[in-house]
């Protein structure tokens, strides 16, 4: 009886398991129907990360009411595969919290999922894997399904070429010098008299125009002569004195040209300037004396504007104009010679020869507009180096330093002159450069903080941004801070996102004869079928780039053509 009972329970587990398998084994023989897509198709590389979106579908009288499906998308590579985070889906009578797909009916499940890209899997196969179940004793493998082909990484044609800003100078080929003297006159006299012309400062003015006849350098750029009364007196003879004084003092003047035995100046250089009552001179120097009642007296000035009343005014205040007469009107009884005189400084060729043999012989503007001369880098370098040992407390010529050893491909040095210029001072140029040999170590978080921190600095910070978001797959971003810059990189996010016409607009504006321009022309082409603007650009790109040949046979943007003939004779 026993062994009845026992042949009776092997019977029927033998059913039920014959059972499971019979409805896993008809799931599994109609597994074609169910359909697979993917989003996008093929992959593509966004942030340094591949998303992989699957929406499946499954038909109606399918989904066995008991079974369960784990599904596994699983990229495979020449030499490898990469399985995704597997999803369950199950029948409508098992007790779990999965995902639901009703026999009657049938139904659907999205899945997402993100791995980092690595390039062996440019070339790859997305599939997905199918595990089926009721139960836990049985269990059967549906057929693997292909439902994605590799993955496009056009964004890592980004060129990393964030740009350095190198600091002018402040060199001018000429500058200005003034010379000045005054004459001063006794009361209602327009005499010199000889003791103004034994004054240090009248001295000193007749030396200094010896000087400037002597120097090459230097010239008479125009010479002013005024001439003025004090405002005491009938307002009619001040007129005519101060026309008295004018003369004499010019007089004075070209005789101490001779003197001096001077190259007479042009008399188109001279500009006369004559005041009959210098009120003007009054006032500035009565705010400035400690003249009796002299708040009054400027009373006086606002409220009058007639020279005769406010004359008469004044003298009302006795005390005062005694002090008047005194410390105030005879410094405006006078004839003010300046000469404005135009220093050129040293010519091109002086500064070039210098900046090589005599550094040390040359100011810092000097310096710093000699090394821009020169078009040789080490010749450059040579010239930064002096004048950043020669101005250690200007941060100039250490960052020049470095944006020359960035041009040099010296990152290591361009680091350390960076550096040296931050400990002097640390401003939004040095942030920006700093942020270019951070991205250079391939640490874009500081970088990114770094050109953030130096925006303003010029459009290099724009630029060196917009290559910052495309890294971080924020194509819209990267478009708004390259602006209308003709560039490939901006060129590529408008690509990156879609924008095909966009890119090709800004790709014709680009003056640059790289391959990349060349390339990103033959992708627009191959995206918009264009086969004459494919051909043509993808031919030169690759005659110039051994790396982009190398790469356009297996980038997906190309994938239409891999059997063209035309494609393949352009690539071998």
């Amino acid at each position: 009886m026993k062994n009845n009972r026992l042949s009776l329970y092997a019977a029927l587990l033998a059913a039920v398991v014959m059972s499971s398998c019979g409805g896993l084994n008809k799931m599994k023989d109609t597994a074609k129907t169910v359909s697979y897509t993917v989003t996008p198709n093929p992959l593509e590389v966004k942030a340094g990360q591949v998303s992989v979106s699957v929406e499946g579908k499954y038909p109606a009288k399918f989904f066995n009411k008991k079974a369960v499906l784990v599904i596994t998308p699983v990229l495979k590579y020449n030499g490898g595969e990469v399985a995704l985070k597997p999803t369950t889906i199950q029948g409508e009578s098992v007790q779990a919290n999965d995902k639901v797909i009703k026999y009657a009916e049938g139904g659907s499940f999205s899945y997402t999922d993100v791995i980092p890209y690595k390039p062996e899997i440019e070339s790859s196969e997305l599939e997905v894997r199918v595990k089926a179940s009721i139960g836990k004793k049985t269990a059967i493998d549906f057929p693997s399904a292909k439902i994605a082909d590799g993955v496009i990484a056009t964004e890592l044609l980004v060129v990393k070429d964030a740009r350095p800003i190198m600091v002018g100078d402040k060199f001018q080929h000429s500058s200005a010098e003034k010379i000045e003297t005054d004459i001063k006159y006794a009361i209602n006299q327009a005499d010199i008299r000889p003791a103004e012309l034994k004054k240090e400062d009248a001295k000193k003015f007749q030396q200094t125009l010896a000087a400037i006849e002597a120097d090459p350098k230097k010239e008479i750029k125009n010479i002013e002569l005024a001439s003025a009364a004090s405002p005491d007196g009938p307002l009619a003879e001040n007129s005519k004195l101060a026309e008295k004084r004018k003369t004499s003092a010019s007089s004075y003047f070209t005789k101490t040209f001779k003197k001096e035995k001077l190259t007479k100046p042009k008399d188109e250089l001279f500009t006369y300037l004559v005041t009959a009552e210098d009120w003007d001179g009054f006032k500035k120097a009565l705010e400035a004396s400690d003249v009796k009642d002299k708040e009054l007296i400027l009373r006086v000035l606002t409220m009058y504007s007639d020279p005769e009343v406010r004359e008469k005014e004044i003298k009302n205040i006795s005390a005062a104009y005694d002090d008047l007469k005194v410390k105030i009107l005879p410094q405006l009884r006078r004839s003010k010679l300046a000469i404005n005189v135009t220093v050129n400084g040293k010519t091109d060729q002086e500064l070039t020869a210098l900046a090589q043999s005599k550094p040390d012989s040359l100011k810092l503007e000097e310096l710093l507009y000699a090394a821009n001369l020169s078009t040789d880098l080490n010749a450059k370098l040579t010239i930064y180096q002096a004048a950043a040992n020669k101005y250690p407390s200007d941060f100039r010529a250490k960052n020049n330093c470095g944006y020359i050893y960035i041009k040099l491909n010296k990152m290591a040095e361009a680091k350390a002159s960076f550096e040296a210029a931050k400990a002097v001072e640390d401003n939004n140029v040095v942030k920006n450069n700093l942020g270019v040999i951070a991205l250079s170590e391939g640490d874009v978080t500081k970088a990114e903080e770094l050109f953030t921190a130096a925006m303003g600095a010029g459009d290099e910070v724009n630029y060196n941004l917009g290559i910052i978001n495309i890294i971080k797959g924020k194509y819209p971003e990267a478009i708004n801070y390259f602006g209308n810059a003709n560039e490939a990189n901006a060129a590529l996010a408008k690509l990156l996102n879609k924008s095909n016409d966009q890119a090709l607009s800004t790709l014709n504006g680009v003056k640059s004869e790289d391959a990349i321009v060349y390339y990103l022309r033959a992708i627009v082409g191959a995206r918009t079928q264009n086969t004459d603007l494919l051909f043509t650009n993808l031919r030169i790109a690759v005659g110039k780039s051994a790396e982009l040949k190398a790469n356009a046979a297996k980038d997906l943007e190309f994938a239409k053509y891999f059997q063209d003939a035309t494609f393949k004779s352009t690539i071998q």
